[in-house]
């Protein structure tokens, strides 16, 4: 290959190197630019099923926050296992799994500003899936009726509940009650159900934070009966969506929409994320707590379990216990905790690695800053192998997410759509 064939094939920053069709891309053999994101295919496909079969145990519908991986090879593979649809937090991304052939697309956000609303309306006009999109003001009501009757559509609206001190959403019950009001003399808009998130509710206080929650659903519950029994959902001729759960809280939102009994059909919908490739992190404590108190993830086969991977090189060993590796905050999560090593590899082969000698104490923009003891034998060059904390962010920052078997053999360049 020229070298001016060889320029061309370098698109993004992990680009695997120009070879054969029949050579096969490993991560280790630095067939690939590194620092690298994986993704090991046995793990996702074990977090996949596992979520799936939790749902299906806890007699509600998933529709996995799209925003979390914004990755189409991925959503399909959620999909096909039997998810109902796909969440997502803005029109755009509701162009990227519409185009993904997504069927059932609930926008967990509202929708504001002419072009963001009037991308909405387009999407609506393809007629390609069935969209659901959050309102907590009038104000956003009207924004939104105003160009859906223009095109003559209508827009199938969720009334969104939300907590003190949280995001977005009615605090009272009298709100949501006063805005389904407005909402019904709206022929644009029509109410399909109700939306909520209990996952900023959050604090030191485990025991204070599950009585928060539980106290909040019970409002869920209460507000979304009394709209029914009103009459907020008559206009709408399909299954009234119940939706709500994030990554941490989905078992006590499961739990509670058995309780809830409705007037017309209804579909109780989770929404987590992060499960999908899980994490070393904030996600893996939320899940050990979940399953210390849930029965039925106690009951099912196997856990989530940690599916992504950042891959780098120690670039230079300035000091004596000190190693900097080339990634840094333009690769990686960083807001939940530093990613830190898991494993050690040198010219291909496994080095014996013990985690508890090496920690990641700072990170930069392009360098992570690697404290070790006398039991790290690092070297200029070795790959290092780094375990994540809340994936989100990680996967922003590429443009092809890597998906591999255990032994880094990639099996498929997955583009992601930011």
């Amino acid at each position: 290959m020229t070298k001016h064939n060889f320029l061309e094939a370098i698109k993004h920053k992990s680009t695997k190197l120009p070879n054969s069709e029949s050579v096969q891309v490993n991560i280790l053999h630095e067939d690939v630019c590194l620092p690298a994101v994986v993704v090991k295919q046995r793990e996702l496909e074990n977090n996949i099923t596992w979520m799936q079969s939790y749902a299906n145990t806890a007699n509600v519908s998933l529709s996995p926050h799209g925003k979390t991986t914004m990755t189409p090879a991925i959503f399909k593979r959620q999909i096909e296992q039997g998810a109902w649809g796909l969440s997502v937090g803005t029109a755009y991304q509701a162009k990227v799994a519409i185009e993904s052939g997504i069927q059932n697309i609930v926008i967990a956000n509202q929708v504001v500003g002419k072009t963001n609303i009037r991308l909405l309306a387009e999407l609506v006009k393809l007629n390609q899936a069935n969209l659901y999109c959050c309102v907590d003001s009038i104000q956003n009501a009207k924004q939104l009726a105003e160009v859906f009757s223009h095109e003559n559509q209508q827009l199938n609206v969720l009334i969104e509940l939300g907590v003190n001190g949280g995001r977005c959403g009615c605090r009272t019950e009298g709100e949501a009650l006063l805005l389904a009001e407005e909402l019904k003399a709206l022929p644009s808009l029509v109410i399909a159900g109700i939306e909520f998130y209990e996952g900023v509710i959050h604090s030191d206080d485990a025991g204070k934070d599950i009585h928060d929650v539980q106290q909040f659903l019970h409002r869920v519950l209460e507000t979304s009966q009394k709209l029914d029994s009103l009459g907020a959902f008559d206009k709408h001729q399909g299954e009234i969506l119940l939706t709500g759960a994030g990554s941490v809280w989905y078992d006590l939102v499961s739990k509670k929409m058995a309780d809830f009994t409705f007037s017309k059909p209804f579909r109780f919908v989770i929404r987590p994320g992060c499960y999908i490739t899980h994490d070393h992190g904030i996600y893996d404590e939320a899940q050990k707590a979940l399953k210390a108190r849930d029965s039925i993830a106690c009951q099912l086969e196997g856990d989530l379990m940690p599916a992504m991977e950042i891959v780098a090189l120690v670039q230079s060993i300035p000091e004596k216990g000190r190693a900097i590796v080339n990634f840094g905050k333009r690769d990686v999560a960083f807001d939940a905790g530093l990613p830190q090593p898991i494993a050690q590899y040198r010219d291909s082969k496994q080095l014996s690695f013990q985690r508890e000698n090496a920690k990641t104490i700072g990170l930069m923009d392009q360098h992570a800053i690697l404290s070790f003891d006398e039991n790290c034998h690092f070297q200029v060059g070795d790959i290092l192998v780094f375990g994540t904390s809340h994936p989100c962010i990680t996967f922003d920052k590429w443009k092809i997410i890597y998906l591999t078997d255990d032994e880094y053999t990639v099996l498929e360049e997955m583009p992601t759509y930011f």
